[in-house]
């Protein structure tokens, strides 16, 4: 087993863990519950972990979180509903209309 990711939030943390999952990586998560240790430990030994349970896995995982936490660039990106309405990048549905953002 080796540690993949390791973040203070530990929504990141389950998401991360989610994205792993749904790319067919088994992995687990440690150290849920250990920030009542924090002050007695170092802050960072407290954060919730991933780990892959296959270190075969590792250099798979590893690229898959690199790629989610770099992004695509587009989800920055304003856009314009065929209705009018202006949206933030990280929305693909109209809130207005329900129309899906254009491709490209």
């Amino acid at each position: 087993m080796r540690r993949v990711y390791s973040s203070q939030n530990t929504m990141m943390v389950g998401l991360v863990k989610g994205i792993l999952d749904n790319g067919g990586i088994d992995c687990l998560l440690k150290n849920q519950i250990l920030s009542s240790g924090m002050g007695e430990l170092p802050l960072n030994e407290c954060w919730p972990e991933v780990w892959v349970t296959h270190d075969g896995d590792y250099d798979k995982a590893t690229q898959i979180i690199n790629e989610f936490l770099a992004g695509d660039g587009r989800k920055e990106i304003s856009w314009h509903c065929s209705c009018g309405e202006l949206l933030e990048g990280q929305f693909e549905i109209c809130w207005r209309c329900g129309q899906a953002r254009p491709s490209g």
